[in-house]
């Protein structure tokens, strides 16, 4: 009944999202599969926590929408396609489905995935609007505005947040100890920050002298490689954030 109901009603929220223009037709197909993975496997205890990373960062993707439209030069604008969706998901959804088998560090560890996409989303959705520069977290030298790597003290605090309100409903659910998964949300941010910083590719272009995260850049012009690897894009730093925050919460309640 678990997987029926699961089905169902991922489908309405993936149809939804959809319609409204927060996921693109891909997107929406991933999305209806991580959700009817996470109920099919943990009922509304992990819906609950599935919701609480979802609706709050489409909430916050509308706000401020003119400034972030401005932002093209980091690729991560619009609506989400389902490489974007899998990115933050796809940990959480196999560490429900493992849940059933091994108990409760992968349920954790579901719960910590999904804190560290909430951090990395709060952080960037509210960071971007921030006045001034960021810095990155690595030199901590000024950096432009949305480029993966960059942190500030109002993102930081959103990132935090975003993590607590995960880990608030992952604990009010029995799910996981609220420590355990706020830390795995803070540690997985951390990791996105750092890799985004470091080994990401960070591309420029050469007729509008500006660095960039997208090859063309938005002018049309073709892109150089300027730091990292060019296959390693956002979505493969996402991944490796909800990586991190599972191992994380996974290791804390073993």
């Amino acid at each position: 009944m678990n997987w029926l109901l699961g089905a169902l009603l991922a489908s309405l929220v993936a149809w939804l999202a959809w319609q409204q223009g927060t996921l693109r037709r891909s997107g929406a197909l991933a999305a209806f599969v991580v959700g009817t993975a996470t109920f099919g496997s943990l009922g509304w205890r992990g819906a609950l926590v599935l919701f609480a990373f979802f609706l709050p960062s489409v909430l916050l993707s509308r706000l401020g929408r003119t400034r972030k439209r401005a932002l093209r030069d980091i690729g991560k604008s619009g609506a989400r396609d389902g490489w974007q969706v899998l990115a933050n998901g796809a940990i959480a959804a196999g560490a429900a489905l493992l849940s059933l088998r091994f108990g409760a560090p992968l349920a954790a560890a579901f719960a910590g995935s999904f804190a560290a996409a909430a951090a990395d989303t709060w952080g960037t959705e509210i960071g971007t609007l921030a006045p001034g520069r960021p810095r990155s977290i690595l030199t901590l030298r000024p950096m432009a505005t949305g480029l993966s790597g960059g942190i500030s003290a109002l993102g930081t605090l959103a990132a935090i947040g975003g993590a607590l309100v995960v880990a608030a409903c992952a604990a009010w659910c029995g799910l996981a100890p609220l420590g355990a998964v706020l830390a795995a949300g803070i540690g997985g941010a951390a990791v996105d920050s750092i890799a985004g910083a470091g080994v990401q590719a960070l591309r420029h272009c050469n007729a509008c002298d500006v660095d960039c995260e997208t090859d063309p850049h938005h002018c049309g012009n073709p892109t150089v490689l300027r730091r990292g690897f060019a296959w390693l894009g956002n979505d493969a730093v996402n991944f490796a954030c909800t990586l991190a925050g599972a191992l994380i919460a996974a290791l804390l309640v073993a």
